[in-house]
């Protein structure tokens, strides 16, 4: 698989025709590359041959992230998900075998489910060779996914037998796979041959009939010899006929129960071959040529096949442009039938020497490992071609312990591990697949769990969506569900990926993110939520404090909304084991400040006074608040219609505000003065104290109407009694 080695921006960092311009504002752009995978972060940044630029002028610079990895397809993205069924599947066995025993591992049922497992990789890879093969606009041709299908059988072929088969001649078996995936020759060939009066006439005639023997195709040579019957030549007439039977008779190990039928019979079959070929060299040499061809070179050549004559085989394999594959396979069906699969490497390691794979063809190489009883580098060359085989081969062979299990010093990673991680590296370049990613990084010790960790707190959140009216159905379902305060979309996904492996910190982690998401979109509810998932109690303290501040820069009306998406949470925290009281002690004021605002809006002046005055004793108020408080009562002390606070009550405002303007005075305005003067916006400590005369002022007023009229406010000591009972 190639990468890209240039790579676009979008948004473009620097616009076209202005690079000029970039560099003379003294800005040079720098990248950096991902430890995890082959991405890098790319930003613009001062150069080192320009004054150092004052904090002051520097401003907010963009980070853009690239890959060189090419994102999968869509075709690509659903073999990839398929397949990773597959993936989930092997790795529960393997977690099975762990706590059942290696031997459990090594039965003939998890054998079983091993090759059903196998099967599934060569079936889908087969499926989507077929179908990319039919499309002109594929992320990977048809071809590519031809070369993964190949690659897959062979491996079951060699190494995942049917159970009790792992020391049975191997030569049907390899015929079959070059059958179906090398086909020669051609079908044009035959029937082209076919539809001819007098096939032998013409120069493909015998290629082809040598070639389907080669090939074991019994059908197709038997039919073409039945067409020399009318050949003028008698000697080759007779002999075509006795040679159809024994092609057709050739002994193959499926046919018989037990592996010493199967040698007795292929030693009886030779026998009758041996009687041919002293029939074919009692030819004599006039009568050997038709006048078209040497025909009893061309049949000597097939009888030498049947005999399995490793030089005849190896020149007609030569002859017909055949590769190193063929020979081998030919090898295990005529020259060794009972040929093991331990035995192939060494039978491969001579013809390699003669004819050697071809080095530019990562398929060619990817078979000789195979054929060479060489797992791992099979493996190296399956990484090339793409990681998505060395991932999923690398897997298989741990599990049938074809390959090292111990860790390497350096990379703390065993070989199939570092395969694993290299194609989750690769589905990174996908953050759509990040469930994927992490479910194979997850597989692969610890350095796979800190690479999946990192994975799953960088997921895109998805969050703002909320509130938004241009995103489809389900953007708005998940919208609505997370109003609701439930866990939803992406979110919800990363929970229960974090809950599935165990990764508690983890989870808090992007709920703490989350809830900063929210924060700054003012949903301030959510927010209080995810902090609370967290057990981010400082965090939560921050979300109040936001809340309270939309009361400072928004004013009442805005901050009573802001507060009613907060308040259904107060209940369930003060029952929730772990909160930290002085952050449900934070809030508690919140939603009481905003009832009391509710009330004043509503002109149930009498209840806003008692909330108020409440606060105070109840100890909710922070004492940065107490100004605001103070000068809140003021419109309360002065209406007109009735007293609003008994004499008590009045009593307790005048002490707050004496302490507040006690306590200015002596150096500490800035805790009791903070928030007023936040709130006046101009004027600073001045100011405030200007505003809190007023409230002495109106507090003296009280007092004289109290005087006047009695102990004022004789119903709100009744209610007040009543409330408390």
């Amino acid at each position: 698989m190639n990468s890209n080695h240039h790579l676009n921006l979008f948004p473009p960092l620097i616009q076209a025709g202005q690079a000029k311009q970039f560099f003379q504002s003294g800005k040079t752009l720098l990248s950096a590359q991902s430890p995890l995978n082959q991405s890098y972060a790319v930003f613009p940044s001062a150069r080192k041959d320009v004054p150092s630029i004052k904090a002051s002028d520097v401003e907010e610079q963009p980070i853009f992230f690239a890959s060189t990895e090419t994102s999968p397809s869509s075709e690509r993205r659903l073999f990839i998900g398929d397949t990773s069924i597959i993936f989930a599947a092997l790795q529960n066995l393997t977690s099975t075998a762990q706590s059942r025993g290696q031997e459990w591992l090594h039965s003939q049922e998890t054998h079983d489910v091993i090759r059903k497992l196998t099967l599934d990789y060569v079936n889908f890879t087969r499926e989507c060779w077929i179908h990319t093969s039919s499309q002109s606009s594929s992320q990977f041709s048809g071809d590519h996914y031809r070369s993964l299908y190949t690659c897959l059988a062979l491996f079951v072929v060699l190494y995942v037998p049917e159970y009790g088969y792992e020391d049975a001649p191997v030569g049907d078996d390899l015929m079959e796979w070059l059958n179906v995936h090398f086909i020669e020759p051609s079908t044009e060939e035959g029937d082209h041959l076919s539809g001819l009066d007098r096939p032998w006439e013409d120069e493909t005639f015998w290629p082809y009939l040598v070639r389907v023997t080669l090939r074991g195709l019994s059908k197709a040579a038997t039919f073409f010899l039945a067409t020399l019957s009318t050949h003028p030549c008698d000697n080759l007439r007779r002999l075509a006929q006795q040679l159809s039977p024994l092609l057709q008779s050739q002994p193959h190990l499926q046919s018989f129960e037990a592996e010493r039928d199967f040698a007795y019979a292929s030693h009886r079959w030779k026998d009758k071959v041996k009687a041919l070929r002293i029939e074919l060299d009692s030819v004599s040499e006039s009568d050997r040529h038709d006048g078209i061809e040497n025909w009893w070179d061309r049949l000597s050549d097939i009888v030498g096949i049947l005999e399995g004559r490793s030089e005849v085989i190896r020149r007609v394999c030569e002859d017909l442009g055949a590769d190193w594959r063929e020979i081998s396979v030919s090898w295990g069906v005529f020259a060794d039938a009972r040929l093991r699969r331990q035995d192939l490497p060494e039978v491969v390691s001579q013809i390699l020497d003669d004819m050697p794979q071809d080095p530019t063809n990562l398929e060619d190489m990817v078979h000789a490992a195979l054929f060479s009883g060489d797992p791992a580098k099979a493996l190296s060359h399956a990484a090339q071609l793409d990681p998505w085989l060395a991932a999923h081969m690398a897997d298989l062979m741990q599990a049938l312990s074809l390959i090292e299990k111990d860790a390497n010093e350096d990379s703390g990673l065993n070989i199939r591990d570092f395969y694993v991680l290299n194609y989750a590296q690769y589905l990174h370049a996908d953050p759509a697949l990040w469930r994927i990613t992490v479910a194979y990084m997850f597989s692969c010790g610890e350095t796979g769990v800190r690479s999946a960790d990192e994975v799953l707190m960088h997921v895109p959140l998805k969050l703002r969506f909320v509130g938004s009216s241009t995103h489809g159905q389900g953007d708005q379902n998940n919208a609505d569900n997370l109003k609701s305060g439930d866990l939803a979309g992406v979110v919800k996904d990363i929970n229960a990926t974090c809950y599935e492996y165990q990764r508690e910190e983890v989870r808090r982690t992007i709920c703490r993110i989350a809830a900063q998401t929210f924060v700054q979109e003012k949903e301030y509810g959510l927010a209080l939520s995810y902090s609370s998932s967290a057990e981010d109690w400082t965090g939560l303290g921050r979300v109040v404090d936001r809340v309270l501040q939309e009361y400072i820069t928004a004013g009442p009306e805005q901050f009573t909304r802001h507060v009613a998406g907060i308040a259904p949470s107060l209940q369930a925290l003060r029952m929730q084991s772990g909160a930290q009281g002085i952050f449900i002690h934070r809030l508690m004021f919140a939603v009481r400040y905003a009832e009391f605002h509710q009330r004043l809006s509503n002109r149930d002046l009498q209840d806003a006074a008692w909330d108020l005055v409440s606060m105070f004793q109840d100890g909710l108020a922070p004492k940065s608040w107490w100004a605001i408080l103070l000068c809140d009562s003021q419109q309360l002390l002065q209406h007109d219609a009735a007293l609003l606070f008994p004499y008590a009550s009045a009593c307790i405002l005048l002490r707050h505000l004496e302490e507040v303007i006690a306590r200015t005075d002596q150096g500490s305005g800035g805790e009791y003065l903070r928030v007023l003067i936040s709130k006046i916006g101009s004027g600073g400590t001045n100011e405030a104290l200007h505003a809190l005369q007023g409230v002495r002022l109106a507090l003296a007023k009280y007092f004289s109407r109290c005087t006047m009229i009695g102990t004022g406010g004789k119903q709100i000591l009744e209610r007040k009694f009543i409330a408390a009972v």
